[in-house]
């Protein structure tokens, strides 16, 4: 797991043809805009979160994000775990995503 900065998330995320970004904030959370191609998991369905998470490609390269940075950290540790080793935390999260933003 990394934490990245805005800066190095979108620099990052640019270059990589293996980038899967997911939101792991609420659908709730989600009404209010997005980061533009993520998937959303919520998180908070518990259970249901590591179900969801174990149908997807461990190859991949996973972008995650929350409201603030702290679900999306606890995501990645819990990825890490069930054997995706390639997880990036957006530091500060959605609140202070300056980038491009869907509806």
């Amino acid at each position: 797991m990394a934490d990245l900065t805005q800066e190095e998330w979108v620099e990052q995320l640019e270059k990589d043809a293996n980038a899967f970004i997911l939101d792991v904030r609420t659908p709730e959370e989600v009404e209010e805009g997005y980061i533009p191609n993520s998937t959303n998991i919520d998180i908070y369905l518990g259970q249901g979160f590591m179900e969801e998470i174990q149908k997807l490609d461990k190859s991949k390269n996973y972008y995650i994000y929350c409201r603030s940075g702290n679900r999306s950290g606890q995501a990645c540790t819990i990825m890490n775990q069930l054997g995706f080793e390639n997880t990036y935390n957006l530091e500060g999260g959605f609140m202070e995503w300056e980038g491009e933003i869907a509806e």
